[in-house]
């Protein structure tokens, strides 16, 4: 092909779709509460060949912890200021479930995220069927969504998913069988790269604080700060 002709192709539309509590513990792993303070619009830039694709969407995924009003602050600004960048928030619950030990005989209510793997799903692929994007990209390693991966593949021969692993985390080869062969593993520097500023304001939408927890270690300096 040549430089003309490749020129006139169009960009692909891309769009990324996060299942948001498989990527917070990946990342709470980690051990760097900076890390969550996070611009997914720009992470979604990174992950896409950018002189082949646009981004045209980013969809989190995600509920609010019952019952820790301290937590659910951060995840406000958290999802704050993904709304000023352009990201849509979607949001499931939680349910408390009883738990009880054989040996010990004592009984718990354990808080369980819901709705979380349904509502990846059900928005790629609707937006799918809504022909909003050629290529989409999945970041999860649950194994869950493989179904959707499947059903991807038989309805949309003509796009591409990509699999995207969150940080020190295995690819799913039952997601990774239906994909399109390449996969993107996210790394610490991915993550640096898109950790926000302090504040992060839009008139109309939203005004948000970074949590003093994700405050940047002493001495840190973000990715595009650094002597080249």
């Amino acid at each position: 092909m040549s430089a003309e002709s490749q020129a006139e192709q169009p960009e692909a539309r891309a769009a990324l779709y996060i299942d948001g509590f498989n990527l917070y513990h990946a990342i709470d792993d980690l051990a760097q509460p900076h890390l969550k303070w996070l611009n997914y619009w720009k992470l979604g830039e990174i992950i896409i060949p950018k002189r082949s694709e646009r981004l045209v969407g980013v969809t989190y995924c995600t509920a609010y912890y019952p019952g820790d009003s301290q937590k659910k602050w951060r995840h406000e600004q958290v999802i704050g200021a993904q709304k000023v960048f352009g990201v849509d928030v979607v949001l499931g619950h939680y349910v408390r479930e009883d738990m009880g030990c054989r040996e010990c005989g004592n009984e718990w209510q354990k808080p369980t995220e819901k709705e979380g793997d349904i509502n990846v799903a059900i928005h790629l692929m609707r937006d799918g069927f809504l022909d909003l994007y050629d290529r989409a990209y999945l970041l999860t390693s649950d194994s869950d969504q493989a179904a959707t991966a499947r059903l991807f593949k038989q309805q949309f021969p003509m796009k591409r998913l990509t699999s995207v692993v969150p940080p020190k985390r295995q690819p799913s080869v039952h997601i990774t069988k239906y994909t399109d062969g390449r996969k993107v593993s996210l790394n610490e520097l991915h993550l640096e790269r898109c950790v926000m500023p302090p504040v992060v304001f839009k008139p109309g939408i939203a005004n948000t604080r970074r949590p003093k927890e994700y405050a940047p270690p002493e001495g840190w300096v973000h990715p595009d700060q650094r002597p080249k």
